[in-house]
């Protein structure tokens, strides 16, 4: 100890000694050494927060959570809407709203799918304003955040975990809407969410193995949808395009995903007994992206031209990506003097915007026809007189007219012809309207447990009068015989409104209720 009281003594004296100029230099090496230690350690432990509550999970660029800020997930397009959806949650007064998250792929890189999501945004932006500011003061407002499981939907547990948080706390969760495409990893996002109890309101999604009821049992309890089976849409394309077996090819998507292998059963229904041998192609696992699928498309366009001359119609079971690809090809067959038409699901939609489409294909006796989930031109004219109406379609037209400015406004550039604002803005109205059935009089918040068992009694008189036609569901939460617009997509890559066409075959009785 002594030694150690002499060393400290001298240490000091030398010090002491030290010019100050020395003494400056080395404050200043000790600033330097402690700048890189601090620097290091802020490299070896990298800050993964993209905004508040949206994160970057390790070994991954993507940034995924729930939102409930101005943050644009790195896409400028989604930046109005999303400051709109801010300045509307924030006006909201402290414990007067439940919270319902969007679940979108707000990091997806495909082009169409970014498009898709942002349409899908503003519808259900849109709902949310109509519900908070033109119903007459029901209880409770709405609140909307945005949940991002990436891209592909990798991130769904974190994603669901974050979700689940938020029903126990101030947020008030009480719905989750949107889920977009019908993909394994959406598949398992709506399985665990409805296995937490938090309710579900599918917006595009139409996979049958992504719907309760299909072999007698509900593997998602408190699922609800807005938009038909893959099955459903089948049998009103069917009923509209009077398919027959022996003038059908069938070319789908093998192995396939939840939507395009569910399609592929409906169609090959549809056609049993054909003498064609269906044609599969393989695309990448990440469906947006090209592939080498072209070229087997190429050889397709030549078996497609050995049929026979009564053969006009081509059922196609695949995604957008490949769908265009199929069509390009099909501009090139060699028999030109013959007339075919693809026949498809509501991936159709997405072609409208698809700037590699080849459009003079559509000018070579080829025509394409799609089942969309909802199409602006659908009620303009009324012709059906139940199922939906004009009226109900203008409800959403006001609110699309005023929303150039504030306070609805602006959300920037407007999508109608894909459908998805339609149907993401029918998916929020039933949220609400199942979210404000299971609340008691005289209070605000609904147990999350008594959300999802509104569903079986969303119809008749009860229904929701949908800007895509009316929504009644079934003891599963399945539309009945909802509307399904025919479209055909034009040279000019427009989507023009063909018929309303109707997995029963006719449209709903006034009563629209469901048979047992």
């Amino acid at each position: 100890m002594a030694r150690r009281g002499r060393g400290l003594v001298a240490w000091v004296r030398e010090i002491l000694a030290i010019p100050l100029y020395r003494y400056l230099a080395l404050l200043l090496t000790a600033g330097v050494v402690a700048g890189l230690y601090f620097g290091i350690t802020a490299l070896t432990h990298t800050d993964r927060s993209c905004a508040k509550g949206v994160v970057r999970p390790e070994g991954s660029a993507e940034c995924v959570g729930v939102s409930a800020t101005t943050y644009d997930f790195g896409h400028a397009q989604f930046a109005d809407t999303i400051k709109a959806i801010n300045r509307e949650n924030d006006s909201l007064t402290s414990g007067s709203y439940v919270t319902v998250a969007l679940l979108e792929p707000f990091t997806a890189t495909d082009a169409d799918n970014l498009a898709d999501v942002q349409h899908e945004l503003q519808g259900a932006y849109l709902a949310q304003y109509q519900a908070n500011h033109a119903s007459n003061g029901q209880n409770p407002a709405i609140r909307l955040v945005l949940a991002n499981p990436g891209a592909t939907g990798e991130h769904w547990q974190y994603t669901v975990d974050e979700l689940e948080r938020m029903t126990k706390g101030t947020d008030r969760l009480r719905a989750v809407t949107g889920v977009g495409l019908s993909t394994e990893n959406n598949k398992k996002a709506v399985a665990e969410l409805t296995r937490r109890g938090i309710p579900v309101i599918g917006s595009s999604i139409t996979a049958d193995d992504l719907a309760n009821g299909q072999n007698g049992t509900d593997p998602f309890p408190g699922l609800a949808r807005v938009s038909p089976t893959n099955t459903d849409e089948a049998r009103a394309l069917a009923s509209f395009a009077k398919v027959t077996a022996g003038k059908a090819l069938l070319v789908y998507d093998k192995p396939g995903d939840p939507y395009t292998r569910t399609l592929q059963k409906s169609f090959a229904k549809l056609i049993e007994g054909s003498p064609y041998e269906p044609q599969p192609f393989t695309p990448p696992a990440d469906r947006s992206e090209e592939g080498t699928t072209a070229n087997t498309f190429r050889q397709i366009t030549h078996l497609v031209c050995d049929t026979s001359p009564g053969t006009d119609t081509i059922l196609f079971a695949g995604r957008h990506t490949q769908l265009r690809q199929f069509i390009n090809a099909l501009g090139g067959r060699g028999c030109q003097n013959r007339a075919f038409t693809v026949l498809t699901g509501d991936e159709g939609s997405y072609l409208t915007g698809d700037k590699d489409l080849d459009r003079d294909a559509l000018k070579h006796n080829l025509s394409v026809r799609y089942t969309a989930l909802a199409h602006p031109d659908a009620w303009t004219t009324d012709p059906v007189g139940t199922g939906g109406s004009a009226k109900d379609a203008q409800v959403l037209d006001q609110l699309l007219a005023s929303s150039k400015r504030e306070p609805v406004g602006p959300l920037g550039t407007i999508g109608l012809d894909d459908g998805q604002l339609i149907i993401a803005y029918d998916a929020m109205q039933l949220a609400v309207h199942g979210i404000r059935e299971a609340t008691p009089d005289g209070k605000v918040v609904p147990p999350l447990a008594d959300v999802g068992l509104q569903w079986p009694q969303v119809k008749g008189s009860l229904r929701v009068s949908g800007a895509s036609g009316w929504i009644c569901l079934d003891v599963h939460g399945n539309p009945y015989d909802k509307a399904v617009p025919i479209v055909e997509l034009t040279p000019d890559g427009r989507s023009r409104f063909v018929k309303i066409a109707w997995p029963e075959g006719k449209p709903p009785g006034k009563e629209c209720l469901p048979p047992s």
